[in-house]
């Protein structure tokens, strides 16, 4: 056997090697019986971020009430600030400025729901009773046009045949009369909580305006009001076109519908105003149906006019008043009106589909001031209108010849 002599240099390397080897696998490998020393302070480390999270995701769920709240009544405070600021330059003092708006806001509020309660009891009643008459017509014609021989009294034995399902819904209806009390009251709480909300926000704008400076740097101060300023501006100019809108679409109805001498003509213009302005593309078809209803117990040819002149003023507001009364604000286009709505409805419901316009505006107005837009170059496919030249050929024909 022959001997390997190491060189010196290799036998300490070796070594070392080997001593860092041993190091590694006494503090990797336990002893036996024992779990790693990390393993319980990863444990307890685990536990209290899920129990943090849990946390955080209960006081998430009980507190989303309360932010929807604020955020409606910020909504609403940018939309009154206007007002307020104009009656402020003219000597009033913010709080009572702040005051006579919402004094007036809420007594239209609350004249469109009279009205609107008045509407809907009288009409109804009208309607019930005019229904037999209405029944009877409707038979005739049924008999009339499809050579049937119904009567009234088929249909009669026919209801108190299903009185077992009438029964049962008035019996579930009673039932939950606890719940729709809680939900009214609940809804008045909600109502009552935003409109103090809004009425603090209005009135203490400045003193937040430089409450919310006060925690940013100098150059960021003059980008925040700037930015503040400009959804003041779109959302106030947004709601008041509308409102006009509004005033507009109730003059118009009212006179139309006096002139067909409909009952309540004037209660039915207020809605069709506040439904067909507040309400984006199908708001004037939506209002439209219940004077639809009224004329159809009266005389039924009435109904017909109704639809035409419903097609045509929404003609006319789209073309006509909308963009020259919402020049100044922001004109959002009514396919992006109707999609904010139905967006705004799915994630916040009614008070989502309230704010979805509002909101809509605000961003058109930041992307339109922020985004950088370039110059487009005169193009006629921009419009798709004809390429072919005055000679009467086109470009290609004579490129080809």
């Amino acid at each position: 056997m022959t001997d390997r002599t190491s060189e010196p240099g290799e036998t300490e390397e070796s070594d070392a090697g080997s001593d860092a080897d041993h190091t590694v696998s006494l503090t990797d490998v336990p002893p036996d019986g024992r779990m790693p020393a990390w393993l319980p302070r990863a444990m307890v480390l685990a536990l209290a971020l899920l129990g943090l999270f849990e946390l955080v995701n209960w006081a998430a769920h009980q507190l989303i009430g309360i932010a929807v709240m604020l955020t409606v009544a910020f909504f609403i405070s940018l939309a009154m600030e206007p007002a307020v600021d104009g009656l402020a330059a003219r000597g009033v003092p913010r709080g009572l400025g702040t005051g006579i708006v919402f004094v007036v806001v809420f007594a239209c509020a609350a004249g469109f729901v009279a009205t609107l309660g008045v509407l809907l009891v009288e009409t109804v009643g009208h309607i019930l009773d005019e229904l037999p008459g209405l029944l009877d017509r409707s038979i005739d014609w049924v008999n009339h046009t499809f050579h049937q021989d119904f009567t009234v009294h088929q249909l009669r034995d026919r209801l108190f045949k299903d009185s077992d399902v009438i029964s049962g819904y008035a019996e579930r209806a009673a039932n939950n009369v606890w719940g729709l009390s809680s939900t009214v009251l609940g809804g008045l709480a909600r109502f009552l909580t935003i409109a103090l909300f809004s009425v603090y926000l209005t009135a203490d704008g400045p003193k937040l305006r430089r409450a919310v400076c006060s925690l940013l740097p100098p150059p960021k101060q003059s980008a925040v009001l700037h930015a503040w300023d400009l959804a003041i501006d779109k959302t106030g100019g947004y709601l008041y076109s509308r409102a006009l809108l509004a005033v507009i679409s109730a003059i118009a109805h009212w006179a139309f519908l006096a002139l067909l001498g409909l009952p309540n003509s004037l209660a039915l213009g207020i809605w069709f105003g506040v439904v067909a302005s507040f309400v984006p593309t199908i708001g004037t078809y939506i209002a439209g149906i219940l004077p639809i209803l009224v004329a159809l117990t009266i005389r039924p040819i009435d109904a017909v006019w109704i639809v035409i002149f419903v097609v045509v003023y929404q003609w006319i507001q789209d073309y006509v008043l909308q963009p020259r009364i919402t020049a100044r604000t922001v004109d959002v286009n009514p396919a992006v009106a109707l999609l904010s709505v139905i967006v705004g409805a799915a994630l916040l419901g009614a008070v989502g589909a309230l704010l979805a316009i509002p909101a809509t505006a605000t961003l058109q107005a930041f992307f339109s001031e922020y985004v950088k837009r370039y110059e487009v170059a005169a193009d006629p496919r921009l419009e798709r209108r004809s390429r072919i030249p005055k000679g009467g050929r086109s470009n290609r024909a004579a490129t080809t010849k």
